[in-house]
């Protein structure tokens, strides 16, 4: 009679940890980072379809590397468990801590259970009234679940991203500076800057996914950044100064402020985030008051701007 194969608890834990961080770090690296306005989730994502970052409820954001179906199917569980607490009981009994538990439990059933562990390392972030409030969960593969004070790093090269931030990030940055330190982490050990002779220093705007959980909205707090608005923020600083005026026709009086129009976002942009030399004025701040209106009519030359109050 055969005897069957045998091998002990210990080295079975080990091969199953072993091949899971293998696929682990194969990923590109995430970081979910605190700032003044709020939680920031950075991710090097060249798809501008399959997310890495993502809302599970009113408060609370997702971010995950590793294998996309699976941590995928994580994340609509979480979105499932929020909306079902949140009706049952109370939106307020939805928390960053209820989420980040039942995603340890099912990770750590799975590595145990299953042959296959779950190749994924998630980062559960909940965004507070205060910077004091804000709570980072990160969880590995084998269900284990850890509260980070000021910011999370996960995928392959997550020990170099955490030093740059180490010595880069201070808590309380404002939005702008905190993305550029976060991009600036993820660029220094990209595979993307460092081919071709390392042509480009930073990540394009296009292989970045943004998302950020802003403190001021007072539901819903997850947006995504993307477009002119993701453009505008990785810009320099002397790249978004404000431009000159244009000429009208005629030389406008050195005197008298230049009455500025409302400018037309771009499709996605979200408000207060377009180009900052052409804020978006739409949401209640009405221009300049022109003479030729009290007359009833316009100069021919100027066209009406798209939004603008007739």
């Amino acid at each position: 009679m055969t005897m069957p194969y045998y091998a002990s608890a210990e080295q079975v834990m080990r091969d199953r940890s072993e091949y899971a961080r293998k696929g682990i770090s194969r990923g590109r690296s995430v970081a979910v980072l605190t700032c003044a306005d709020g939680v920031l989730l950075i991710a090097e994502n060249p798809s501008s379809t399959l997310h890495k970052v993502g809302e599970i409820y009113d408060r609370i954001g997702f971010a995950a590397v590793g294998r996309y179906s699976e941590f995928e199917s994580l994340r609509v569980a979480g979105v499932r468990l929020a909306d079902v607490r949140g009706y049952s009981y109370n939106r307020r009994d939805v928390t960053g801590r209820v989420v980040a538990n039942a995603y340890a439990q099912t990770l750590g059933s799975i590595f145990t259970e299953q042959m296959k562990p779950f190749e994924v390392e998630l980062c559960v972030a909940e965004v507070g009234t205060t910077p004091e409030a804000d709570q980072l969960y990160r969880l590995t593969f084998d269900g284990s679940v850890v509260d980070e004070p000021d910011f999370v790093v996960m995928g392959g090269q997550a020990e170099a991203v955490s030093t740059h931030l180490r010595e880069h990030f201070r808590p309380g940055l404002p939005l702008r500076e905190a993305l550029a330190v976060g991009v600036a982490a993820l660029s220094a050990v990209s595979a993307s800057t460092q081919a071709n002779g390392g042509a480009h220093t930073t990540l394009p705007a296009e292989q970045v996914e943004v998302a950020v959980l802003d403190r001021a909205r007072p539901k819903r707090t997850f947006r995504r950044i993307t477009g002119a608005a993701l453009r505008a923020l990785l810009a320099p600083a002397e790249a978004s100064a404000a431009a000159p005026a244009e000429a009208t026709g005629a030389a406008a009086d050195e005197t008298e402020p230049a009455a500025h129009l409302p400018s037309a976002p771009a499709p996605g942009t979200p408000p207060g985030l377009g180009d900052p030399a052409a804020p978006d004025t739409a949401g209640g701040t009405s221009p300049a008051h022109d003479p030729a209106q009290d007359t009833g009519t316009a100069p021919a030359t100027d066209d009406p701007q798209p939004g603008a109050p007739a």
